[in-house]
């Protein structure tokens, strides 16, 4: 009996499945130079009015720290006029800015080309806190305690317990500029007002959408324990949306 001759073996000939072409990887978004300037050592906020001083020391006396009660303070009648600018305050930028499920930062600089003079990290996530904005006003309480001859300047404090609406949330902690703070102050050095979304990959680690809104601030000093931060709606009507208040007592 005779066998067919066996088929010469042909490496070459095995199937081998094809790999697709490797796709090429999306760059990343390039960080821009920082050009930001160096807040300025000499300008002083300016004092505010006998009337929001007296206004800062009630403050201090109503129960806002408790989180079951709510506080309803305004400004003083005629303490905001037609322009929307408080008498005797200074003009600021603030920034809150964050990823929608990491915690949101507030940056204050004194114009939106300078470094921050003040980061603030506070214990509520970015998307909560947009959502909460959406409330007819909103006002942040941060509370440190007074020490016997502390010289510390009331916003160098590095860390407070935090209220919203007179609710406690945790805590806020005042932090350095890191790359990345820079990074988005730097993108955002032409905005004055207004809120949007930056790109998801340009600070690490990404997680999404990178969300902020800006906005002008009156600082008014109340005193060396008390500052207020008072959010100017760009319409200049219906006092501000968003009211931000340190305290050390």
């Amino acid at each position: 009996m005779s066998f067919p001759p066996p088929s010469p073996r042909n490496p070459s000939a095995a199937a081998v499945p094809e790999l697709p072409p490797a796709s090429p990887r999306t760059p990343r978004t390039p960080r821009p130079p920082i050009t930001l300037t160096e807040p300025s050592k000499t300008k002083r906020p300016a004092k505010s009015s006998k009337a929001l001083r007296a206004l800062r020391s009630l403050f201090r006396t109503f129960p806002i720290l408790t989180p079951a009660c709510s506080f309803h303070a305004g400004l003083p009648r005629g303490g905001r006029p037609h322009d929307g600018h408080v008498h005797g305050a200074s003009r600021t930028t603030g920034t809150l800015f964050g990823h929608r499920k990491a915690r949101i930062t507030l940056a204050i600089q004194e114009n939106p080309g300078s470094v921050p003079v003040l980061l603030l990290e506070l214990a509520i996530q970015t998307g909560k806190f947009m959502q909460e904005m959406g409330s007819e006003h909103l006002r942040i309480a941060l509370e440190c305690e007074k020490k016997a001859n502390d010289k510390v300047r009331l916003l160098d404090e590095p860390l407070w317990t935090a209220y919203m609406n007179g609710r406690k949330i945790g805590y806020a902690v005042k932090r350095e500029a890191t790359e990345d703070d820079l990074t988005v102050m730097q993108l955002l050095h032409t905005v004055s007002v207004g809120a949007g979304v930056l790109p998801s990959d340009i600070v690490e680690p990404a997680e999404g959408d990178l969300a902020y809104m800006r906005a002008h601030f009156d600082r008014v000093v109340g005193s060396k324990d008390s500052e207020s931060f008072y959010m100017l709606n760009p319409d200049g009507n219906n006092g501000p949306e968003l009211s931000i208040f340190f305290i050390r007592i």
